[in-house]
């Protein structure tokens, strides 16, 4: 059945990806599954280079997908599956992702705009340009120096856990408010 709409958590594959910090979309996408989906087990997609699980969210009909593909090329998984079932970008996509400008926890949504300095971002944004939905999850900034690409792929600490797990309320509130805006 075709989807409302099509929400792409953004992540790396792989177990030692899992926990990171640039893996907090995915980690969104399973919170979505857990309060959406009547069955929230990922079934495998070759057809859409990533792991589906069907939601509802009131009446809306949704798929939830995490790209198997590695975070810059990400837009091959979201363009299989936007182009398949034929939906406008502009309106029927969201995207969920970290974002190493935004305070830990902190949690921002925006109708469009450029990709900034996010890899899966930026790789979307090739394809769509800049008018798609996108939800970005503060992750914080480096703060002993440690390089940028280090830090993403950090687990984050006891206490940067505890302050990302209470952005979820926040995350499936701004789901369902701008599903149709």
């Amino acid at each position: 059945m075709k989807p409302d709409y099509i929400i792409v958590g953004l992540g790396n594959p792989g177990a030692q990806y899992e926990r990171t910090r640039h893996n907090v979309g995915f980690r969104a996408l399973q919170l979505l599954a857990d309060e959406f989906a009547s069955d929230n087990e990922w079934k495998e997609s070759q057809k859409f280079l990533g792991a589906i699980v069907e939601a509802k969210i009131g009446t809306d009909s949704v798929m939830l997908i995490r790209p198997n593909t590695y975070m810059n090329l990400s837009a091959n998984s979201v363009h299989k599956i936007i182009d398949y079932y034929k939906l406008d970008p502009a309106t029927k996509l969201i995207v969920i992702c970290d974002d190493i400008d935004l305070p830990l926890g902190e949690v921002r949504y925006r109708k469009s705009g450029g990709p900034g300095t996010h890899n899966g971002l930026r790789s979307i944004h090739e394809v769509f340009g800049d008018g798609f939905k996108r939800i970005k999850i503060g992750i914080g900034t480096p703060t002993h120096g440690e390089d940028l690409a280090a830090w993403v792929l950090s687990i984050p600490s006891l206490e940067d856990e505890k302050v990302l797990s209470a952005s979820e309320n926040q995350i499936i509130d701004l789901v369902k408010e701008n599903l149709s805006l």
